[in-house]
């Protein structure tokens, strides 16, 4: 499995109607800290298969999300459990960090 691109249209679908937790990057294609984070997630998608979906979401391109979540800075992740957030962090980190972070909120 591999990341989902999210918009302000299916967002609703994708994340808070999801059956299984979903980790929500909020990017750009500007932003040098998403593209760090970028591969990571896209290993970290496959990894966790069926378990957990990961969804990428262009702030350039849908602004409304990213607003309704208060999103002020890039690349903020939010992980969303039966429709609501239960964990969010921001700025770039280690796979490793993430995987933690992704393990311990799910």
């Amino acid at each position: 499995m591999s990341t989902v691109a999210v918009t302000d249209a299916t967002f609703d679908a994708e994340v808070k109607n999801s059956d299984i937790p979903v980790v929500v990057d909020f990017w750009a294609e500007w932003c040098g800290p998403c593209k760090q984070i970028g591969p990571a997630l896209e290993e970290l998608a496959a990894e966790f298969g069926g378990k957990v979906k990961i969804a990428k979401v262009d702030v350039d391109n849908n602004p409304n999300a990213a607003a309704a979540m208060g999103v002020r800075g890039i690349p903020a992740l939010f992980i969303f459990k039966d429709g609501q957030v239960v964990s969010n962090r921001a700025g770039a980190a280690p796979k490793a960090a993430l995987q933690s972070w992704i393990e311990e909120s799910i």
